[in-house]
């Protein structure tokens, strides 16, 4: 007889009305409730550790090259403009000129239309004929064309200058004010001189990632951790593409919480305990302390998978992170656990509770007929 109460019991329990399942259920579940082969890890020193350095983004500092600015040079497409100046007197581009302060002079400065470097790299002046301007400076370009007037012009002077640059630029597009390229000059422009030459942000910067890309390299890194830390604020490549993502990261919240909903959260990333913080904390008439765990599809770098397990589209796995805060320690490992974009926060209920929800479903059906037939004696 004993047996088959308990199973009634059991039966009457999974039918009773409940958040979720209880802590014995997640972490005994049959494989049919859960895929084969998923993991139950509990948070514990080693595993935060191991979590922190796997999530913990690479520095802009680390990844890319940073240090002094790169050296500028010219492309094919800019436009230059050349100028020469000869000593007096003036005898390939001379000229009378009349100085009212210095006199009769026959000094002069010649300046040429303006001409875009070509497709071989290649520009003409006059008398020097071609020069190779792809792939050399302003001055470099200057002192070709001097050696090249020497003995032709008397004393000449050269000044190359840059009127339109469009071989050094970079692009700046995303969350910002106004798509733009932006020019590169000597001065060595950085990151967050490129978002402010777009007009800045559309969104709060805790909501934004900063996306390098430089060749076939992509690098990201929030916009806060690189604002607070100059060293990532690292300068600029010709054909750089800065790219502000807005990052609509958030969680899942269920079961013996404050409130059950989505939870938004930082670009920066927040941990378990603001987590919990942020979901009303457990609620101490219902939750089971021991029973804190995170639903993720984990990479299979992040732990050892037993068996065969079942993996999502992009290859992930399933994890289930175990906490138990009753362990006056767990509270530390929290502090440092990380919690990711698409993560759900389950916090399960006692089994107290449980025994409590059945005990006032019975005393609801005993107790008006204990009433009732009193009052019909």
């Amino acid at each position: 007889m004993a047996p088959f109460a308990l199973a009634a019991c059991g039966s009457f329990f999974n039918s009773m009305p409940s958040a979720g399942a209880l802590r014995s259920q997640v972490e005994d579940a049959p494989s049919d409730d859960i895929p084969a082969g998923v993991t139950v890890v509990d948070v514990n020193r080693a595993v935060t550790q191991k979590l922190v350095q796997l999530k913990k983004p690479r520095l802009f500092s680390d990844a890319l090259a940073g240090g002094d600015p790169v050296h500028l040079t010219l492309n094919s497409g800019d436009v230059l403009e050349v100028t020469v100046w000869e000593a007096p007197p003036a005898s390939l581009f001379g000229g009378a000129i009349l100085d009212p302060r210095a006199g009769l002079s026959t000094s002069r400065a010649m300046s040429f239309p303006e001409q875009m470097v070509a497709d071989d790299g290649m520009i003409s002046v006059p008398f020097a004929g071609r020069i190779e301007a792809k792939g050399h400076t302003p001055v470099e370009v200057e002192l070709e064309i001097a050696k090249r007037l020497k003995g032709k012009a008397n004393q000449p002077q050269i000044l190359v200058r840059v009127t339109h640059n469009v071989s050094s630029t970079v692009t700046v597009v995303g969350e910002v004010a106004s798509s733009v390229r932006m020019p590169l000059t000597s001065k060595g422009e950085r990151l967050l001189d490129a978002i402010a030459a777009a007009g800045g942000v559309r969104q709060p910067i805790t909501k934004l990632t900063v996306q390098l890309t430089r060749g076939t390299s992509v690098h990201s890194l929030p916009l806060d951790t690189i604002i607070r830390d100059p060293q990532q604020n690292i300068p600029l490549h010709p054909g750089d593409v800065v790219t502000s993502v807005f990052q609509n990261q958030s969680f899942v919240v269920l079961g013996a919480t404050g409130r059950n909903e989505e939870v938004a959260f930082e670009a920066t990333g927040i941990s378990l305990a603001q987590a919990l913080a942020r979901a009303g904390g457990l609620q101490d008439m219902r939750a089971d302390a021991q029973g804190v765990f995170l639903f993720r599809f984990e990479d299979r770098s992040a732990f050892e998978a037993r068996g065969d397990v079942a993996t999502s589209p992009d290859g992930k796995v399933p994890v289930i992170y175990r906490a138990n805060l009753k362990d006056p320690a767990t509270f530390f490992f929290a502090q440092r656990f990380p919690v990711q974009h698409g993560d759900v926060l389950y916090v399960s209920n006692a089994t107290a509770a449980e025994w409590q929800k059945f005990l006032n479903i019975v005393t609801s059906v005993i107790y008006p007929a204990v009433i009732l037939r009193g009052l019909t004696q």
